[in-house]
């Protein structure tokens, strides 16, 4: 055996070898994890709606907070209607017992401390109607009460 009988028997393996290695390189899956570029993109994104999400429940707290001190309880809003509906009534007694002796027909303030619910009714349209300041006037000419009162009853309507 010479050289030239093996050169002949080794090129063909050579190539051979060279040839698997090429299909199998080619063949071969691609790398399906992401470059660092990707990367970033997606820890930034995640990063970024994690901070807006947290924003976004600050803002509802604070908003919360805020509601709950401006804005009365309902009892106590209840409370306050109550007892600005027992002065109304009061004062509307006291007013009767001056007066020159005439009484209506349809009494503003009914025996039980409630406005007469005609009344009430035409306050609750007037409000409706965006016309707050001629709601306050009629229940004041209604009932004689102090502006306070009668504003504070016509913003709960």
């Amino acid at each position: 055996m010479n050289i030239g009988d093996v050169v002949m028997l080794a090129l063909p393996l050579v190539v051979l070898v060279g040839l698997l290695w090429a299909l199998t390189s080619a063949f071969k899956p691609r790398d399906t994890g992401l470059s660092d570029a990707e990367r970033y993109q997606r820890e930034l994104a995640a990063r970024s709606a994690a901070n807006q999400a947290s924003q976004v429940q600050a803002a509802l707290a604070l908003r919360a907070r805020i509601e709950a001190t401006t804005q009365p309880s309902q009892n106590a809003a209840q409370q306050t209607q109550q007892s600005d509906q027992n002065r109304i009534a009061i004062q509307a007694q006291a007013a009767r017992t001056q007066s020159t002796g005439q009484s209506s027909s349809h009494p503003a303030v009914m025996p039980n401390g409630e406005l007469n619910p005609q009344l009430a009714v035409q306050l609750q349209s007037l409000v409706r109607n965006g016309q707050r300041i001629q709601a306050i006037k009629v229940l004041r000419q209604a009932t004689h009460s102090d502006l306070l009162t009668a504003k504070n009853y016509v913003d709960r309507l």
